[in-house]
């Protein structure tokens, strides 16, 4: 087995260094712009950000491969393939950084067969370095994570987000869901507005499980294997398999949390992240429920 502790080592130590530019960001004027919709931001931190990893990385690993949030935003095509590739996103909760919100992670994720090897999510305000290596274990600044175990579904703090997706079917699902969950009962629902901080907390104990539905590939292949290697449960909102590509996940403490989650929520249609977009077939939320175009 291939051990790829060079390359989480690195991927640790220009993670640290690109914060810095996320911290001086933090505290400045941003210029935002839109992308997917009003809560889908992008600002000149999130880009640049994003070339200062991937440049580091191609310099000393010239063959490998790369899926960054703000290079698909800009038209290139999710393609994960055997060979070596870096899953990064910049920052992830871009909302939170623009608002002075202290929760911003940058995440990145290693594969390779299509299988993740490492993940790292690095919380920068907090100063919180999470990380994991396929078998080796989940860490929290040196020191290993541990999931609470937790299998009774009314003993749990569950997180989830509302996400970028505001369309009624997608907005009436989501606020749904928690309802659902709400009525089982279960503790409570956080919503910390990153989706690799909040699998990550899964990974820590102090939440039971995460669930999402309409995420992204790099949002998550970092902090889903940090969560299975403290112990934790990752599959699909369906109770599958988890793939990273079909914008669906539940983290959880045990099978028995994550399967209980998969029996009460409710799905809406998203397109995969490595789907091509001329070929898909799109679902918008009409009047008399959804509608085909």
């Amino acid at each position: 087995m291939a051990d790829w502790s060079d390359c989480l080592n690195f991927g640790i130590s220009i993670a640290k260094q690109a914060s810095e530019v996320v911290l001086s960001g933090f505290r400045e004027q941003k210029e935002v712009k839109l992308k997917s919709s009003p809560a889908d931001l992008v600002t000149e931190t999130d880009q640049r950000v994003e070339t200062i990893l991937i440049s580091a990385i191609r310099a000393r690993y010239p063959q490998h491969r790369f899926i960054g949030e703000e290079s698909v935003a800009a038209g290139e095509r999710v393609h994960l393939t055997d060979s070596p590739t870096w899953i990064i996103d910049p920052i992830d909760g871009t909302v939170n950084f623009v608002h002075g919100f202290p929760l911003v992670a940058i995440s990145i994720a290693f594969t390779i067969n299509k299988k993740t090897e490492f993940g790292i999510v690095y919380s920068c305000v907090e100063d919180k370095m999470f990380y994991a290596q396929r078998g080796r274990g989940a860490f929290l600044n040196g020191k290993a994570l541990n999931a609470s175990g937790q299998e009774d579904i009314s003993r749990c703090v569950v997180v989830t987000e509302i996400g970028a997706e505001r369309d009624d079917l997608a907005l009436s699902t989501m606020t749904s869901n928690i309802f659902r969950l709400l009525k089982l009962p279960i503790h409570g629902i956080r919503a910390l507005g990153t989706a690799a901080v909040d699998m990550c907390q899964v990974a820590t104990g102090g939440a039971d499980a995460y669930y999402h539905i309409g995420m992204h590939c790099w949002d998550i292949a970092a902090s889903a294997i940090i969560v299975q290697e403290a112990g934790g449960v990752v599959m699909d909102t369906d109770g599958s398999d988890f793939d990273m590509m079909s914008r669906r996940v539940i983290a959880a403490s045990s099978p028995a949390v994550a399967n209980r989650i998969a029996e009460v929520i409710q799905t809406f249609p998203c397109r995969r992240d490595d789907e091509d977009p001329g070929k898909c077939i799109c679902v918008a939320a009409g009047v008399n429920g959804p509608q085909i175009i």
